[in-house]
């Protein structure tokens, strides 16, 4: 039985480098599923429709951004809610922004790069808004740290995270429903093992304290999701 008291430092097969191009595409294609099952977009909007929007063009990064389903959804929101807004999508992988930019040509104001989400020169993008979607998990302590303290600092409005909750009714939840309806080994694996390497309250509690962001809001959302919005200070509507 796995415990799940501790993180998993297990890694994922969508990060390894050695994974085939056509088991990465049925399983962005399957996530995309999975986040619309789970009503996974969900979090990120309902983040969204907390804050206080400036008037003007919004430019919104997406670090780790993957299959580009979240954006995508993000630009069809705000389209729907009159809200301008300049979307851009960072991966490292380039079969992942291939992949989004194929799915995205009907977006006019998305765009994706090829780049680490560590690459000194990701902090000279000017961005309102950064934020990740089921990205964070991927990383140990030390470099989750030092990712929230990289987003605090390209975000001029706001950072808004939408992560996993390690809890057991998630893990064996998702582990049953994709031994049941997945097609792909790499979701079938990872999957569960995502939940595994997630985080509690506490271990997010302890992550924002060493990142020095001391003024956020942590809350649980549907289905086993952690909604953070981190709103800086010098915002200016």
């Amino acid at each position: 039985m796995t415990d799940l008291s501790i993180r998993s430092s297990l890694p994922e097969k969508m990060d390894q480098a050695d994974e085939s191009k056509d088991e990465t595409l049925k399983s962005l294609s399957e996530i995309e599923t999975i986040n619309k099952w789970l009503g996974g977009y969900n979090v990120i909007i309902n983040a969204f429709e907390k804050l206080e929007w400036p008037n003007r063009t919004v430019t919104i990064v997406d670090l780790g951004s993957g299959g580009g389903d979240t954006l995508r959804v993000i630009a069809k929101w705000a389209k729907k809610n009159n809200k301008s807004v300049k979307l851009i999508g960072i991966d490292r992988n380039p079969v992942m922004t291939e992949y989004a930019t194929s799915r995205s040509q009907a977006f006019g104001n998305l765009i994706y790069m090829t780049m680490d989400v560590f690459d000194p020169k990701l902090l000279d993008i000017k961005a309102d808004i950064t934020m990740n979607s089921l990205f964070c998990h991927h990383f140990n302590n030390d470099e989750l740290t030092r990712l929230m303290g990289n987003m605090y600092k390209i975000a001029s409005h706001s950072v808004i995270i939408n992560d996993i909750d390690r809890h057991w009714l998630a893990y064996y939840s998702i582990k049953w429903i994709t031994a049941l309806f997945s097609k792909t080994y790499m979701v079938k694996y990872d999957a569960p093992l995502s939940v595994a390497r997630s985080l509690t309250k506490r271990e997010w509690q302890l992550i924002m304290q060493q990142a020095g962001i001391k003024t956020y809001s942590l809350q649980w959302m549907w289905a086993w999701r952690w909604q953070i919005i981190i709103r800086k200070p010098e915002v200016h509507a």
